[in-house]
């Protein structure tokens, strides 16, 4: 147990480090993933390394700093800051209760998918996965994986947000923090207009020129996501990315990835710490939330398998095995182009 604190606040430190020397490198006005004093952060840091119900805060954090390190102009610079980042990343993964760990494999369903599948992406326009699935499956583990193995850059819904108000702030608009961390939740991001005052209502009309807050994000958001395509390869997690893509004809995969809801709910009862009952009504509302939201923006039905080009049942394949399947599809695309 002491190791494994010791061995978790010098993981926390090297990221906080980290973090400060592609900030250093870069000489970027983006600003640091982490604020605030070294030692709190650390603290933070590594008490979210052993929380399973809050290392995906941390996977977003490093996926940040590894997606801005990729721009390093200078390759030298590139390459030492990216070999400290896979070190980082594979001392964390051998930690217990981190992401990743959880598998959603079955070995039942495992038995009849035989092949081995390896590859590597090769191909000269920007890659852009888009990624939908329903929590408990491990999408986000599988796209984070992903994005790691093909060394292009990931976001997710914090990661977004993160960058929608980084923009924002460099565009001297208003939006917070607070804000933005309030439409995370999906439970208040649709149409949740109780508990605003009057003249709250009217500020964000003025903001955004009478738009309700919710559809200004969900557009500025569209924007971005459509101004990154002509840019940089990336995977990225929801966010209604291959509808938003597909209307403005943009090349893309676009991935559904689900499993069974009993597999679902027992990894659930183990990341989020709940028992049988619990872990089900979860899974139920989120699932709810999900579709809500994908089909109020898209007008498609949330994970009808027509609107996809590959679907995933996880628990056939686990997390590296749905990764190597993702990499086959993907090479394979790429030798027929």
């Amino acid at each position: 147990m002491r190791h494994n604190q010791e061995l978790r606040r010098e993981l926390a430190a090297r990221i906080y480090d980290l973090d400060a020397e592609v900030y250093r490198v870069l000489g970027s006005g983006l600003g640091r993933v982490f604020s605030g004093k070294r030692e709190d952060r650390i603290d933070e840091m590594a008490r979210q390394m052993c929380s399973r119900t809050e290392n995906h805060i941390l996977r977003s954090e490093l996926a940040l700093i590894s997606n801005m390190a990729r721009t390093v102009p200078d390759r030298a610079e590139r390459s030492r800051l990216m070999r400290e980042y896979n070190e980082i990343l594979k001392q964390i993964e051998t930690l217990p209760t981190t992401f990743g760990t959880i598998d959603i494999l079955d070995e039942d369903l495992a038995k009849l998918n035989g092949a081995r599948l390896s590859g590597r992406f090769q191909g000269g326009k920007h890659l852009i996965i888009c990624i939908g699935r329903t929590y408990g499956c491990a999408g986000t583990d599988i796209g984070f994986a992903l994005a790691d193995k093909l060394k292009i850059n990931y976001y997710d819904t914090e990661i977004f947000m993160e960058v929608l108000e980084r923009l924002e702030a460099e565009q001297d608009s208003v939006q917070d923090r607070a804000s933005f961390a309030h439409h995370q939740d999906l439970n208040k991001s649709l149409g949740n207009i109780k508990g605003r005052t009057l003249r709250d209502r009217m500020r964000e009309f003025n903001r955004y020129h009478g738009l309700p807050t919710e559809d200004a994000v969900f557009f500025n958001q569209s924007d971005l996501l459509c101004d990154m395509a002509q840019r940089e390869d990336f995977i990225v997690m929801g966010r209604c990315s291959d509808v938003i893509l597909a209307n403005n004809h943009i090349p893309h995969v676009s991935i559904f990835i689900n499993a069974p809801f009993e597999l679902r709910a027992r990894r659930v009862m183990e990341t989020d710490e709940l028992d049988y009952k619990a872990a089900c009504r979860l899974l139920k509302r989120l699932d709810r939330q999900h579709r809500h939201y994908y089909e109020f923006y898209t007008g498609r039905r949330w994970g009808d398998s027509v609107n996809y080009d590959l679907c995933i049942n996880s628990a056939s394949y686990g997390i590296e095995g749905s990764v190597e399947l993702i990499e086959r599809v993907i090479n394979q695309h790429t030798r027929n182009k």
